[in-house]
């Protein structure tokens, strides 16, 4: 083979896979050649001395000078590589495969064809060079003269040489035991009898171990960071026990000696006798208490954090941009002037038609929200602390919150039959007062002829007034640490009960669950969940703050946010923990109130710093997935009076806008 095709083989290095199509293809063509190989060996060998040159002239360089760059650099790219004058070479357009194919099956030769990437160019095989590759695919040499079994030469004589290197006889040392080897064994053993060396003892495993034992120290699980350790109850000893001995149980007088302790002194478990398994009242919770330990177990992760060396900026949140997260209220568009005093309390129609305000001047307002024109004016005479509207539409009333008084108004919205089932609602023919659980002392349900109304009056000043979802119940909380200072009263039937619980401290508000008969309490601490169907405490959620100021359920009623005195607000994941999932700091002064819009996932509070903060809250549905919780906008626009801010704020039902009170005697509507 010539010097100028060893070069053109040696550039087909990065072949296709067709070269074992076109190798298949030459076997027989190289079986019918085999036999004119020795005929024409002599003569190929002539024409081979012939044909060979060194002379540069005849090498041929590939086209493309693309170095030691990968072809994948230029897979977009419309050329492949420079000329030596720097000028790009431009691809050569590859053909449409039918069309490569169906000429492919007209060219007799085109099993001989391969594609060269490299200098872009198809490339027809000869016979000569398919017999070379066929040799190297086996392993053979590629030139057919060669003698891979040539005779061996030997290059040195061996004729009378019995020691070829050297004839020294043996040393005797090879044949004699080392005595330096025997000192080192003897200071091995001296060590091993001394115990400085000592030997890895193989791991044996107990035979017996604890059942109850604290495997959380050992070794093997702490090293990993994932590893939380299984909770480790107390023992039960006989005290526990649902039967025990007679000189475990208490008597009356040691029963009653509990009680005078402290509460930190105090026992935690009395024990009592049972006749039967069964009967022990923690039976019945057993399986509950289960589900709730594995559902914690399951929320852990939520919880727990590994200690990663990261980037300080990659700890960031990455919050969605606030154009993604439209609409919400931005611009004060409107604004309701009337009062003469501080707003203290506004309250919106469910229809978002009208708005309700009541003011410190003693006056209670309804206003048209789309203009800003007052229908109707309530002249009360004494300062106007709460409003609330009733939430069914059809029941057009309002409660309105005097000092120890509160009166149930009829707006006079609705036709003529919805005004009539008010009047008759609204109507008591004699005073009355409830004897139930002995609450003629504290409450008395009193008919008011001047504004045709009822009036409720309590022993004490009421500071939250909420409605039941359905309309007919209605709650009111007065600051008193007694478990009357929180009343439910039903509207149809004149009745009022007090919650029947006990409270822990005074109580701020009281909210009732959006869709189940669930009751929120707040005291100045913690807040309280009670069940009112099975008369019992669900959970208790501690806030962490100084003192709480106002409280607002998710729509959803698995998230609750707290507003405080010190201007924190806290927002409670009920279904991951009883401690705040966020705390957030964003009010100099008091948080007044906070409230959740109905449908869009926003939520706000205001403070007597002038501002209300407005807040996006999604809510997911999937337990392992966070709340997402991102500051939208700062709303400024009322001023200070006598060192009050923004009293209230409430969301339009349907729309994303706020109502926000403040103690300028104004009420701004801030829309998007």
């Amino acid at each position: 083979m010539s010097h100028q095709e060893s070069q053109k083989l040696d550039n087909v290095n990065p072949l296709e896979t067709r070269v074992e199509d076109v190798i298949e293809r030459g076997d027989n063509d190289f079986l019918d050649d085999n036999h004119d190989q020795d005929e024409h060996s002599e003569s190929s060998q002539s024409h081979q001395a012939v044909d060979e040159s060194d002379s540069s002239e005849d090498e041929v360089a590939p086209r493309n000078t693309i170095g030691d760059v990968p072809l994948e650099w230029y897979k977009d790219e419309k050329h492949i590589g420079y000329d030596i004058a720097g000028r790009k070479i431009t691809k050569k357009e590859r053909q449409d495969k039918l069309d490569s194919f169906l000429a492919s099956a007209d060219d007799s030769k085109n099993w001989r064809k391969i594609y060269d990437e490299y200098n872009d160019e198809e490339v027809e095989l000869t016979k000569e060079e398919i017999k070379h590759i066929h040799r190297l695919l086996k392993g053979k040499a590629p030139h057919a003269e060669f003698d891979p079994y040539a005779p061996y030469v030997d290059w040195f004589k061996w004729d009378d040489a019995k020691h070829p290197l050297s004839n020294a006889p043996e040393p005797k040392r090879r044949f004699i035991p080392s005595k330096w080897e025997s000192k080192k064994v003897v200071e091995y053993v001296r060590a091993i009898r001394k115990g400085l060396i000592k030997f890895d003892q193989p791991k044996e495993e107990p035979r017996f171990y604890r059942l109850w034992g604290d495997d959380s120290s050992s070794a093997d699980r702490t090293k990993h960071l994932a590893y939380i350790p299984p909770p480790k109850p107390k023992l039960p000893g006989h005290e526990e026990s649902y039967n025990p001995s007679l000189e475990y149980i208490p008597t009356q007088e040691e029963i009653n000696s509990y009680q005078l302790m402290y509460e930190e002194d105090r026992p935690k478990f009395i024990p009592k006798k049972f006749t039967s398994f069964r009967s022990i009242p923690a039976y019945e919770n057993a399986i509950k208490d289960s589900f709730e330990r594995c559902l914690d177990l399951y929320l852990c992760p939520r919880v727990r954090k590994k200690r990663i060396n990261i980037d300080p900026e990659s700890l960031k949140p990455k919050l969605p941009s606030r154009k993604d997260l439209r609409p919400y209220p931005s611009t004060c568009y409107l604004e309701y002037r009337g009062h003469e005093g501080a707003v203290l309390s506004i309250s919106v129609e469910p229809s978002g038609q009208w708005i309700a305000s009541g003011s410190k001047d003693g006056t209670v307002r309804i206003w048209e929200v789309e203009t800003g024109r007052c229908l109707r004016v309530w002249e009360i005479g004494e300062a106007v602390q709460l409003v609330a509207w009733n939430p069914l539409p059809e029941l057009p009333v309002l409660a309105a919150s005097v000092g120890a008084d509160v009166l149930i108004l009829n707006t006079g919205f609705g036709n003529e039959e919805e005004q009539k089932r008010i009047k008759e609602l609204l109507h008591i023919g004699t005073p009355t007062t409830d004897d139930s659980d002995d609450m003629s002392s504290f409450l008395s349900w009193i008919q008011d002829e001047k504004y045709d109304c009822i009036r409720l009056r309590h022993y004490r000043t009421v500071s939250s007034i909420e409605w039941h979802r359905k309309g007919d119940y209605l709650s009111t909380v007065m600051p008193a640490g007694e478990s009357r200072a929180i009343l439910i009263h039903q509207l149809s039937k004149r009745l009022t009960q007090r919650l029947p619980f006990k409270l822990h401290g005074l109580p701020v508000s009281s909210v009732f669950h959006p869709t189940r008969s669930i009751f929120f309490v707040a005291t100045k601490k913690n807040v309280r969940v009670y069940d009112l169907l099975k008369q019992k405490l669900i959970k208790k959620l501690e806030t962490q703050l100084r003192e709480v100021s106002s409280i607002a359920v998710h729509p959803a009623g698995d998230n609750l946010i707290v507003g405080s005195k010190e201007g924190k607000l806290c927002w409670f994941d009920m279904d991951l923990s009883s401690k705040p999932y966020k705390t957030l700091k964003c009010h100099p002064k008091d948080i007044t109130k906070v409230a959740f819009h109905r449908s869009y996932p926003l939520f706000a509070s205001c403070s007597d710093d002038c501002t209300a903060y407005i807040f996006h809250g999604m809510v997911y549905a999937d337990l392992n997935q966070n709340p997402l919780i991102v500051p939208l906008e700062i709303l400024r626009g009322h001023t200070s009076y006598d060192g009050r801010g923004v009293m209230d704020c409430k969301f339009h039902p349907r729309q994303p806008w706020l109502f926000t009170a403040g103690a300028d005697s104004s009420i701004k509507l801030y829309c998007h």
